[in-house]
């Protein structure tokens, strides 16, 4: 099997080329939307834990949107310096933004003042993952270290088709997916 930097790279370079195939108007009408199955999955009252897609990953923003609509609260990932760990802060204007600003990755974050939260179903990005839940992050480990300290979250991954894997290497530390939405289906939810 090959190794993770090796499949990172080869799994970039795959969802950089789908990416730009895409019509912008395409990727406008993609992840609007979670599928009525994955109700299951999400109670009334959960939190949702998000992020800031960056541009070649899965847009999280519109389901931001959704849940608030529907009067959950949402949370995107902070952090404090580079080598702290990951949490998760108040988003309360996923339409204008105007709560968030720059977190040392630079993706915008809720700012400090911004309370902290600990999401009950959270959204991740991912750059791969198999039918089964496996899943391949950017390498940083902030999400399976997160999820380790969280163990009552359930974890959903959004993601283009493409980035389907028929295996990836696994590690002990590495948490799996409860399920996966790409814009052409859902898999799992996994037991």
């Amino acid at each position: 099997m090959t190794d993770k930097p090796t499949l990172r790279k080869r799994l970039r370079s795959e969802r950089k080329i789908h990416v730009a195939a895409l019509p912008a108007v395409t990727r406008a009408l993609l992840f609007r939307t979670p599928p009525a199955p994955l109700a299951a999955l999400v109670p009334d009252d959960a939190i949702i834990g998000l992020y800031r897609a960056t541009p070649l990953e899965a847009p999280a923003g519109n389901y931001a949107k959704y849940y608030i609509e529907r009067g959950h609260r949402i949370a995107l990932p902070r952090f404090a310096a580079d080598d702290a760990p990951m949490e998760f802060a108040t988003h309360c204007d996923p339409f204008g933004e105007t709560d968030l600003e720059n977190g040392p990755f630079g993706l915008k974050q809720p700012g400090s003042e911004a309370p902290v939260l600990v999401p009950d179903v959270v959204f991740v990005p991912l750059v791969g993952f198999t039918d089964s839940g496996h899943r391949l992050g950017q390498g940083g480990g902030h999400y399976d270290r997160w999820l380790a300290r969280h163990p009552g979250s359930t974890a959903i991954g959004l993601a283009w088709d493409c980035q389907l894997a028929d295996s990836l290497p696994t590690e002990e530390h590495d948490i799996p997916l409860s399920a996966v939405v790409t814009p052409t289906r859902l898999y799992g939810p996994f037991a």
